[in-house]
């Protein structure tokens, strides 16, 4: 599978350090974690699209449409299961129907994008044994115990991820 370049929202500082927080507790439980991560472009983010490569007119779409609405504040609520196997633990994320309306206008920019749906998250682990599931929700619901609702992201950055040069972008 050839390498994947994508664009990707990016919160502000707080709002990744929200995120770490939930990496770093399914760490310190021995669970997998996005903190096991090591690169240094690993940040918390909400993937818009991902291909294995990016047109013009998309970067072109995504900069008029998304960069120039940024700013927004997305609701982070729940738990998100994907895939088959081994799974992947996400955070789904709750955008207004204008910030929706944008992206899918940026990811119909994109014909050879990997999924053809979008289902907005943050990724808090990848494979995840299934096995593992009910003590990762633990985790979470420790982490989620104050709260009446879910986790305000504030999305500040749009960024555009190469990973041919190895590079992140801002865009």
């Amino acid at each position: 599978m050839p390498r994947l370049h994508s664009l990707e929202l990016v919160p502000d500082d707080a709002g990744q350090e929200a995120v770490r927080a939930q990496w770093r507790a399914l760490s310190e439980a021995g669970l997998p974690s996005q903190l096991d991560h090591r690169g240094s472009t690993n940040v918390p983010h909400v993937s818009v699209v991902e291909a294995p490569a990016l047109p013009e007119a998309a970067l072109d779409v995504a900069h008029a449409r998304l960069g120039s609405l940024l700013p927004v504040t997305a609701l982070v609520d729940g738990v998100l299961l994907l895939g088959n196997g081994r799974v992947t633990l996400a955070r789904p994320v709750q955008l207004a129907d204008d910030v929706v309306r944008r992206v899918l206008a940026v990811r119909v920019q994109v014909p050879e994008r990997r999924h053809l749906g979008w289902v907005p998250h943050v990724t808090l682990a990848r494979r995840l044994e299934r096995a593992d599931v009910p003590r990762a929700l633990e985790v979470l619901d420790e982490l989620d115990a104050g709260r009446h609702r879910g986790l305000e992201l504030r999305l500040t950055g749009l960024r555009r991820w190469d990973p041919d040069a190895g590079q992140v972008h801002e865009l």
